[in-house]
């Protein structure tokens, strides 16, 4: 049995949402506009030990950030896990449970391997009591990955799936400053709290959802740890018997925030985490950097206050080098607009220009409208000399929840007019 897979698909649904139009790079194919963000974005999901929804920006437009990955590089979730031997059905209720007495390594032998059932059974010892069934647990002995553990837990109020995953940075690495509430335009959530813990470390619960688009009721709450000592715990709980592809089977998730963050910050786990070896600093740094010709996001919200019809005012902004978004309203409810801006000289129009319509000055124009309960204007232009500038707006002040208005603050010829301001210069 494996471990159910987390997050890809709806983070490829995010992108695909609102960078229809673009194409992927590459010398075998065209260029799209997203090209450098994604790309930038597909590293930074490496190398990040975990914390998709958790991760601050999520699924930006165009730029695909934010997904969760452990510290090996792969999916969380996404590796087979073995079962567990000799694992009872019924759940312990302790609250306080240490690991169970697995033989350690002398000091000079290293750190002490931690076999799969002591992580599981740590972990059954820290949750609620009630049936569990489907339990495989993974230590630090197993060639397929960090340690986690996964179980359905039935606590008399449904049947519920419950995973934890353990990473391990090097100590003040500063992608441990990335466990932070998500952005709402991008990440469908109820509720979040982040919080530094007195010992510096990092804690965030999130109560959000499976699915982005909400297409099913699936509930997923979850607590991210990040502490001094570089460990990166990810607690994760639905409200269904399996994370994608069953029916929910209770109105909530069973742990409630508190006894999340119970579980998480629990000292039962210390030794383990002594277990995971200490990776060095990660090089090249985390953060993205605006290349010289590259406008920042701080860049772009200043040209376009300046486009801006009067009345209209940027806020909730948000963005990365390239790309930017804000929320404006009418007074007929909030509407999310983005912003991207990138050098495609040299990269051909991708097909995605044929039969634009071409200004006086030779720049093409493309006007694409989506229809659905999430409306997006975009308007696509690529000038002469190769700078693309493409603006969408919404119905709603998200891109990941249904309209709240029939039509976007921003007509199509007024995202024509930002996208064809004169403020907008390829930079050399």
């Amino acid at each position: 049995m494996s471990v159910p897979d987390s997050f890809e698909d709806d983070l490829l649904h995010a992108i695909t949402r609102t960078g229809e139009g673009f194409r992927q790079d590459g010398r075998d194919g065209p260029r799209g506009l997203a090209v450098g963000g994604r790309a930038r974005g597909r590293r930074r999901w490496r190398r990040r030990s975990a914390a998709a929804a958790v991760g601050g920006a999520a699924a930006l437009a165009l730029v695909g950030t934010g997904a969760a990955y452990l510290t090996d590089g792969s999916p969380a979730g996404s590796r087979p896990v073995p079962a567990a031997s000799g694992a009872p059905d019924g759940g312990s209720g302790a609250s306080t449970a240490s690991p169970s007495a697995t033989p350690s390594a002398s000091p000079s032998a290293g750190p002490a391997v931690i076999g799969g059932e002591e992580v599981l059974a740590t972990f059954r010892g820290l949750l609620p009591k009630g049936q569990v069934t489907e339990a495989v647990g993974q230590g630090t002995d197993a060639a397929a990955g960090p340690p986690r553990a996964f179980l359905v837990l039935d606590d008399g109020k449904g049947r519920a799936a419950v995973t934890i995953s353990f990473g391990r940075l090097a100590a003040d690495d500063p992608r441990s400053a990335a466990n932070d509430c998500p952005d709402k335009k991008h990440v469908r959530f109820d509720a979040c709290t982040s919080t530094v813990l007195p010992d510096g470390g990092r804690l965030t619960v999130l109560q959000g959802y499976e699915y982005p688009d909400g297409r099913a009721d699936t509930k997923r709450w979850s607590a991210t740890l990040t502490g001094k000592d570089g460990r990166r715990i990810e607690l994760s709980e639905w409200n269904a018997p399996a994370e994608k592809g069953k029916p929910v089977s209770r109105p909530t998730p069973p742990l409630m925030a508190e006894q999340l963050r119970a579980v998480i910050t629990d000292t039962a786990w210390d030794r383990l985490i002594a277990a995971l070896p200490v990776p060095a600093p990660p090089t090249p740094p985390d953060t993205p950097r605006p290349t010289a010709n590259e406008y920042s996001q701080e860049e772009i919200l200043a040209i376009a206050a300046e486009l801006l019809p009067a009345g209209l005012k940027e806020t909730e902004t948000g963005g990365q080098p390239g790309f930017a978004d804000f929320v404006v309203n009418d007074g007929k409810g909030k509407s999310l607009v983005q912003i991207n801006v990138q050098d495609w000289r040299g990269s051909g129009d991708g097909g995605i220009f044929g039969g634009a319509a071409t200004q006086p000055d030779g720049t093409r124009v493309v006007v694409r409208k989506t229809p659905g309960k999430l409306v997006m204007w975009t308007v696509d232009t690529l000038r002469p000399d190769g700078l693309r500038v493409v603006v969408s707006a919404f119905n709603s002040g998200s891109q990941v929840t249904a309209g709240t208005r029939t039509a976007p603050a921003l007509t199509t010829e007024q995202l024509m007019k930002i996208a064809l301001g004169p403020q907008w210069k390829l930079k050399k």
